[in-house]
């Protein structure tokens, strides 16, 4: 009996994928920047969030909670919770791609930077725009971050590999997580209010205007005589994909409601 490689475990899963145009070395160019650009702005839109002080998305709400228990800093927590989450990726044999790694190892620290030099604000209305600001970006870094197609993030990948392998509806997944983690995040004194509402019910239809806007699309000219690339719509990229496999699954981490 022949032993049992890690290789065993991460297959090769089919990936849902926006309409790219062909990949020559300027397009594999741009889809790098697309990828550098959205999980900077990612990081930057987090951090104002926290500042903003007035509640979290739920994997948000367990890193500051951990934050607050153990002094880390909170780009720490986040990148040792993606590690986390990327080993229980194995089991479910979940495919590790390239942005996925990149989304650990970036999003955390550049969040740390901007909280190093980002007050904590105070004024309620400071606190809304700050948390406003935060929420626009994290939309614009969405649409770029999955227009480059380099895999989802660690959190987004465990809901996928439940969906693939053990046949959980994406919406069953996703509540499930997200109450998990929000329970136990609130538990340990994370930021949870009004905020944490307010992305649940905003970043969906937001994202789902950033997608079609920032994604890629190949001109006619490149292909003559076949017919254009399908343009991604509303209904498929937004709320609604609670309960389905849809490239808007593809975000870094798992905040769409």
């Amino acid at each position: 009996m022949r032993p049992v490689h890690l290789s065993d475990w991460i297959v090769d899963v089919p990936h849902p994928r926006l309409p790219l145009t062909s990949l020559r070395r300027s397009d594999h160019l741009e889809r790098l920047a697309r990828l550098a650009v959205g999980l900077v702005l990612y990081g930057v839109a987090l951090a104002l969030m926290v500042r903003a002080g007035i509640g979290l998305a739920p994997w948000d709400v367990l890193s500051t909670g951990i934050v607050a228990q153990t002094g880390l800093s909170y780009g720490v927590v986040v990148v040792a919770t993606s590690v986390l989450v990327l080993l229980a990726w194995i089991p479910l044999r979940q495919r590790v791609r390239f942005g996925t790694v990149a989304n650990t190892i970036t999003i955390g620290p550049v969040a740390d930077v901007v909280l190093r030099v980002l007050p904590e604000q105070t004024a309620w209305w400071a606190q809304g725009l700050t948390f406003a600001l935060g929420l626009a970006l994290l939309a614009v870094a969405s649409g770029l971050y999955i227009s480059a197609d380099h895999g989802p993030g660690p959190r987004d990948g465990l809901m996928l590999g439940l969906n693939r392998r053990l046949g959980w509806r994406i919406g069953v997944a996703r509540t499930a997580i997200e109450v998990t983690v929000l329970a136990i995040g609130w538990l340990l004194g994370g930021q949870v209010g009004i905020g944490t509402a307010l992305e649940a019910l905003l970043i969906g239809p937001m994202v789902a205007v950033t997608i079609p806007a920032l994604a890629r699309r190949r001109p006619a000219a490149d292909t003559p005589g076949a017919p254009p690339a399908a343009t991604p719509t509303g209904p498929s990229l937004g709320a609604s994909t609670r309960d389905s496999s849809t490239p808007v699954a593809d975000l870094p981490e798992a905040r769409l409601p």
